[in-house]
């Protein structure tokens, strides 16, 4: 996992709107009158209609899709009891889990209050608001009896995701795990270890799946939980089935699972070892493992194991089923989540597991075939199939146990409703950098002496996608690196100005004079050009020297270009480059071209262009559905960029019949697919939502995206990424921010990967 420094992690909360979460409007407001209809007057006819009948509540308010997410701090992640105040950054965190995972609003509150009564009377007095109340981050016991209470005191659904997540994720691995074993959940023995919220949640829940109680047994601080102990409270009595003390080593002996979640080596390899035949170790503790992946598979070939780590197999991650969970039980207006709802939850996210993995999930993960088996007991965290296979498990819990008060009339219908709630969440970036993290490439930076671009390139570094090359003067580098307070694993600078560098300048000034000989250029002049980074940087990458080149922070788009052109060339077949953005909404990514580099592209040329966009669209796992743009609709107003457009439309047809492409449309009816359905239902693009717009000329194109870039403030802008150039060379925009650059490096690593197969 990569080092999270603590300046960067500070920043990361404390830049721009301090926070992670923000309210918005979900109406119009931009009027009198919609003021007039959000407040007064005009607020009062719900307000009537709510006082007259309740639960008109989720017709006219947000009560249907808000969740409360609340803690007093008295047991956050592995920082233990650092009161409330403390803990917003985590419940603000877990509000965007929420949010991109299953599109539900939530707002944290942290309650100042330890004492139970107190506790569970403010949750009640503030309930009325929230469709669902996610309890997180409370200590154990009193977490048990304040989810009891309110669960009996409250009629929405409520969950303590820090017991209750765990135990239907981990119990979905354990029916996999137990499967692949060969093995009978009520046969086998159990070693728990850590006697807290998650253990007993777990232990409950694999009881409700068949395991029997005199097989468990669960350890905590002091020992086996056993009859003979006087110290044990209501909960831990529970599993206080065996008659004396047996020490975890003897344990381990005839333990055929161990399920961890308390501290980081607990486990040796001597005890994996003396397991039975093809045990199951689920070591969960964070970030810490009780025993660590590699030296638990290091002892045994016939084990499954599981932790809570992303860079391991098996990730027991709680991010797979709570979203979902509250998005089934919001969706049926569950009174609450019960057994039912949650053993639907782990039945569904266990079959999830075995059903064939879509080729996106096995492209974002950098693998050729992602299949059930001892490396994938459950689902990965970025497979959308998630909400579609989960959520509508629990909803039919729910209808099917009582205690539904919306039941869901049409299924095809609802799954038609989460997939567009998905658009919601974006998964480019994760796709590009889990794409990115399993093929490094090196990559040079050609302005490593400006601050961004250096910060760039160590978080490269450290997360795991890319080898820097800091191009630049050594010396001001050095001196950068030292005021951020940043540390490069593998320091690799270079100053194509030194006179270290000449033999090299030489040798890459003979290679571009052998290109450029018949095109202006002398031998001297070949090898002095080589002392400009960007002709320096591309003829790295075009001498196999590195694998791509980032540039253009602090110099014109032609500087970046020019060198490019020069030393890589375009593509075989290609006679036009062109530059994409990507514009990353709250709808879905949204592609645009030609947006930098040619000024007025012929009927011919914007085909071209087309044919390239779409393919690297596909590269991002996405199915382009592209319209052609102008100010006209299917010949509604003749001009020469309407008629270019309508031509360019009929070569795309003709030469690349797969492609999914109508035009010329305007933007309005292109990004509307209801009014272009209504209005032009002949359109070939159909009820498809367009992905990819290709406009008539740079100026149209730059605009557009600059527009929208600025006025948007929820939208990134990734690019801009060139296409048709032989090898991966990128510009980056003149002042972007450090965020964007990490994100054109992705682009980078993955062009250069796709470019060497």
């Amino acid at each position: 996992m990569p080092k999270i420094r603590k300046q960067e992690a500070l920043d990361y909360h404390a830049n721009g709107r301090p926070g992670k979460i923000e309210v918005i409007p979900s109406t119009p407001y931009s009027t009198q009158r919609d003021l007039s209809l959000a407040y007064s007057p005009g607020v009062a006819e719900p307000c009537l209609a709510i006082a007259e009948n309740k639960s008109d509540v989720y017709k006219y308010t947000a009560k249907g899709n808000l969740v409360a997410v609340i803690s007093n701090g008295t047991a956050v992640l592995g920082l233990g009891d650092i009161g409330p105040e403390a803990s917003k950054p985590v419940m603000e965190g877990k509000g965007l889990l929420f949010k991109i995972f299953a599109d539900i609003d939530v707002f944290d509150i942290e309650v100042d209050a330890t004492d139970i009564d107190l506790f569970v009377a403010t949750v009640k007095a503030i309930a009325p608001p929230f469709g669902g109340i996610n309890l997180e981050d409370i200590k154990a016991p009193e977490a048990f009896e304040i989810e009891r209470r309110l669960k009996e005191e409250l009629n929405i659904p409520i969950m303590h995701d820090d017991q209750h997540g765990t135990a239907i994720i981990s119990s979905a691995a354990l029916l996999n795990a137990l499967e692949l074993a060969g093995k009978k959940i009520e046969e086998v023995t159990i070693v728990v270890v850590g006697a807290g919220a998650a253990a007993f949640s777990c232990a409950k829940l694999y009881l409700a799946l068949g395991a029997k109680l005199e097989k468990i047994f669960m350890y905590d601080s002091k020992g086996l939980l056993s009859k003979d102990r006087t110290d044990l409270d209501n909960y831990k009595s529970e599993f206080a089935v065996h008659p004396t003390d047996v020490p975890l080593k003897k344990a381990m002996k005839f333990a055929d699972v161990f399920l961890g979640l308390s501290k980081g080596g607990l486990l040796s390899k001597e005890m994996v070892k003396s397991m039975p035949k093809n045990p199951i170790v689920f070591a969960l503790a964070n970030p810490d493992p009780e025993i660590s992946y590699k030296d638990a598979m290091s002892v045994r070939k016939d084990i499954i194991v599981a932790t809570g780590r992303s860079d391991n197999p098996n990730q027991v991650n709680n991010v797979l089923g709570f979203p979902f969970i509250f998005r089934g039980a919001l969706d049926v207006r569950a009174t609450c989540i019960n057994e039912a709802m949650k053993l639907a939850a782990v039945k569904a996210i266990a079959y999830l597991a075995k059903s064939p993995v879509p080729e996106e999930v096995n492209t974002a993960y950098g693998e050729k075939n992602i299949s059930f088996g001892k490396d994938q007991i459950i689902p990965k965290p970025l497979d959308s199939r998630l909400i579609t296979a989960v959520s509508p498990a629990v909803a039919r819990a729910a209808m099917e146990s009582g205690v539904a008060q919306n039941p869901i009339k049409d299924w095809d219908e609802y799954e038609i409703e989460l997939k567009r709630r998905l658009g919601l969440d974006n998964k480019l970036i994760n796709v590009l950098t889990e794409k990115a993290i399993k093929s490094p490439k090196k990559v040079v930076f050609a302005e490593a002496d400006n601050y961004k671009v250096l910060k760039a390139a160590h978080l490269a570094e450290e997360e795991g996608y890319a080898k820097p090359i800091l191009l630049g003067r050594k010396q001001k580098i050095l001196e950068l690196i030292k005021e951020i307070g940043i540390e490069f694993e593998n320091l690799n600078i270079i100053d194509p100005k030194d006179e270290s560098e000449h033999v090299r300048c030489e040798e890459y000034g003979r290679m571009f004079f052998e290109k450029r000989q018949r095109k202006g250029f002398t031998l001297y002049e070949s090898v002095k050009i080589m002392r400009e980074r960007n002709y320096y940087g591309a003829m790295m990458v075009e001498a196999g020297h590195a694998d791509a080149l980032i540039s253009g922070i602090t110099r014109s788009y032609k500087d970046v270009i020019l060198p490019a052109l020069q030393v890589v060339g375009k593509m075989d077949g290609v006679d036009k480059v062109a530059g994409m953005y990507v514009l990353v909404t709250k709808r879905g990514p949204i592609f645009l071209a030609d947006t930098t580099v040619n000024f007025s592209p012929t009927a011919n040329e914007i085909a071209e262009i087309t044919n390239m966009v779409a393919k690297k669209v596909r590269q991002f796992n996405i199915q382009p559905r592209i319209a052609l743009l102008s100010y006209s609709n299917f010949g509604s107003a003749q001009g020469s960029d309407s008629i270019k457009m309508q031509e360019a439309t009929r070569i795309i047809k003709e030469r690349y019949p797969n492609l999914i492409v109508d035009g010329e449309l305007q933007a309005n009816f292109a990004l509307n697919t209801e009014m272009r359905t209504d209005r032009f239902p002949f359109s070939t693009l159909g009820n498809k939502a367009v992905n990819t717009l290709i406009f008539p000329n740079l100026a149209a194109g730059n605009i557009a995206y600059k527009l929208l870039q600025e006025m948007c403030d929820d939208v990134d802008a990734i690019g801009p990424i060139l296409l048709g150039i032989k090898k991966s060379i990128h510009v980056l925009q003149l002042g972007s921010g450090v965020r964007e650059i990490t994100n054109m490096v992705k682009i980078a690593v993955l062009d250069a990967h796709i470019k060497e197969k």
